[in-house]
């Protein structure tokens, strides 16, 4: 039974050098005087006021915060009050813009014209005064300008006194907010390559580039023999160690070695020496990202400062691997929300250095605020396969087939599915809701696999776990088209379950080892990529995948207008799409529309 008692939540942390990035209200008016101005002054800005709360209330950042709204300090009837506007906005580290209004107002003066803002227009509607009017010129500006912005306006009509926020609207606003952020966030934070390519994988060859146009962020580069060194100098903080190593061995749980020959496997003294390695290994990958203030106090004042890396990638196979323990157990508890230190906000590394699915796995952090699964897209289990094997006719959601998600032991332990909600509902937590409870579940239901020497010779330890059916998850990938670029890729859907026996039959066909989650895209019956669960395994991009709980397909079409990524393949209902209003200046059919307007406007951080 796992010994966590007394564990606590870390709360925030401060891993990076920039703030954290807010959101600006613009309050713009009708800039006549002598009565009109006047009249709709309190509305305008009580508008900015509504929307700052509702963001305020429901977007969090990862580190649990809410995130902060700054409203102009008046209304924007002319272009020096917009002028003094960006001025504010500029000091207070302002990212996106949402501008509100209720009425006309003059476009091109009132308009938020800098280029590294992500933009949206609420235009109130009403029919005393014409909100539409102006948000229709405005977005019509825009577009003119190169500046796309999202357009957000009512289904009904609205009485002038009323003070409430549609749900149409607030959904809009919301979607925009989270997607917008999660722009803002990425801004100038690096990527950490620790190695080079793995075992031929194209997404292992890191695209700075891709990261500089469309991200905006730097790729920091680091030879896997840095881990090496700073073990073999101790360049790691020896406290730290002390309570690690303890915890790892009082709580993760060591499965009986089953896959490797009596010969091949390591002696006690050998397992104790790799625990102890691969403990060491997820400190300084940790360190190697953000940096450590403790390794200054103990003289290595470079070592300390870390790479400023929201996300990173490890190559391991097979240079590494070969010779030292592989990075399994290193990117599981990194990914993980919880370590020896308490429940935290997970981290982003990815298996193999395949940053393409690094990038996907970012995407569902940063929309979600919980942990991203990183898995192999293995094999597709038709039901005619399953009964052939297994004896059992698939039932339920797994009636028509699932996939069969499975990596090397690498991936989150959040995905176990331990963490129950208040309906005793498996879910990913958010770490700040996560429970000593939910922790000592996952950890009780997770073991810790000897690694199969036939593919690390060097030893290290798999985490092992099957994930509990009922998850809704959404899985993602960025892949890269020559010609196009990058291009993304997504399906909804849920985890299901099989009886124990078909579980145990079909894991032994595979490596027993390695964690385990049955998913079943939603499909639709139709020509194309979701006409069922085969056709969705059979148009996936790549072999691997990027997952985190929920349903957010729809934020990740708006993220990825944001970035111009254009989406190649999707199961989201056409109404839940938000996208620029330019974009629908470029055809009738929306994702062709799509190409289109991310070919015209180009990354959002220049040309690739």
């Amino acid at each position: 039974m796992a010994n966590i008692s007394g564990m606590k939540n870390v709360g925030p942390e401060k891993r990076y050098a920039s703030s954290l990035p807010k959101i600006g209200i613009r309050p713009v008016i009708d800039g006549r005087q002598r009565g009109v101005r006047e009249s709709l002054e309190d509305q305008t800005m009580n508008m900015a006021k509504a929307a700052a709360k509702l963001i305020s209330d429901n977007v969090f950042h990862g580190t649990g915060e809410r995130v902060e709204c700054v409203i102009a300090d008046t209304t924007i009837g002319r272009v020096r009050e917009s002028a003094d506007c960006a001025e504010k906005f500029a000091r207070e580290g302002v990212a996106v813009t949402l501008t509100v209004t209720p009425c006309w107002c003059y476009g091109t003066e009132t308009f938020d014209i800098d280029p590294m803002t992500i933009k949206a227009v609420w235009g109130f509607n009403g029919t005393e005064r014409p909100g539409a009017v102006y948000l229709a010129a405005v977005l019509a500006a825009h577009t003119q300008k190169g500046l796309p912005a999202f357009g957000i306006y009512g289904r009904d009509v609205q009485d002038n006194s009323d003070t409430s926020i549609p749900d149409d609207v607030s959904e809009k606003i919301l979607r925009f907010a989270r997607a917008a952020l999660a722009v803002a966030t990425m801004r100038g934070k690096s990527y950490l390559s620790i190695g080079g390519m793995s075992m031929g994988i194209a997404g292992s060859l890191v695209d700075q580039d891709l990261l500089q146009s469309y991200l905006g962020m730097r790729t920091e580069v680091v030879d896997m023999c840095e881990i090496e060194r700073r073990i073999a100098e101790e360049i790691y903080d020896p406290e730290e160690y002390k309570k690690a190593i303890a915890w790892v061995r009082e709580n993760c749980i060591q499965a009986e070695d089953t896959v490797n020959a009596p010969e091949n496997r390591r002696s006690e003294e050998q397992l104790k020496k790799d625990w102890e390695y691969c403990t060491k290994m997820t400190m300084i990958g940790r360190d190697l990202m953000i940096g450590n203030k403790k390794l200054e106090k103990l003289g290595f004042k470079e070592e300390a400062l870390g790479h400023n890396a929201l996300f990173a990638g490890f190559q391991g196979q097979r240079q590494w691997t070969d010779h030292w323990p592989n990075g399994d157990f290193m990117e599981t508890m990194l990914t993980t929300s919880f370590d020896w230190n308490g429940i935290r906000e997970p981290y982003i590394m990815a298996t193999e250095n395949d940053h393409l699915n690094g990038i996907a796995m970012l995407f569902c952090k940063l929309l979600t605020n919980r942990a991203a699964i990183f898995s192999d897209v293995r094999t597709y289990w038709s039901p005619n396969a399953v009964e052939r094997v297994t004896g059992w006719k698939p039932e339920g959601l797994a009636k028509d087939g699932f996939i069969h998600l499975i990596n090397s032991g690498a991936t989150t332990l959040d995905a176990a599915g331990q963490m129950k909600n208040k309906k005793g509902g498996s879910e990913m937590k958010h770490y700040w809701e996560i429970t000593e409870e939910d922790v000592r579940k996952t950890l009780e239901n997770t073991r810790f696999s000897v690694a199969n020497c036939g593919y690390f010779r060097g030893g290290g330890f798999s985490s092992t776990f099957l994930s509990e059916g009922g998850m809704p998850l959404t899985m993602v990938r960025v892949n890269l088209v020559k010609g196009v670029g990058p291009v993304l890729q997504l399906a909804e859907g849920w985890t299901c379950e099989v009886p124990e026996q078909v579980f145990d039959t079909i894991n032994k066909r595979t490596d027993q080892t390695w964690p385990t989650t049955w998913f079943v895209p939603r499909t639709d019956g139709k020509d194309g990529p979701f006409k069922d669960v085969y056709s969705v395994m059979a148009n996936w991009g790549a072999n691997h995948g990027a997952l985190s709980y929920g349903h957010f397909g729809a934020d990740l079409i708006t993220l990825c207008s944001m970035l111009r990524i254009p989406v190649c393949m999707h199961n989201v209902e056409e109404d839940q799409i938000f996208r620029p209003s330019a974009w629908s200046m470029l055809g009738m059919d929306k994702e062709g529309a799509d190409f289109r307007a991310c070919s015209t406007f180009g990354p959002l951080y220049g040309k690739y």
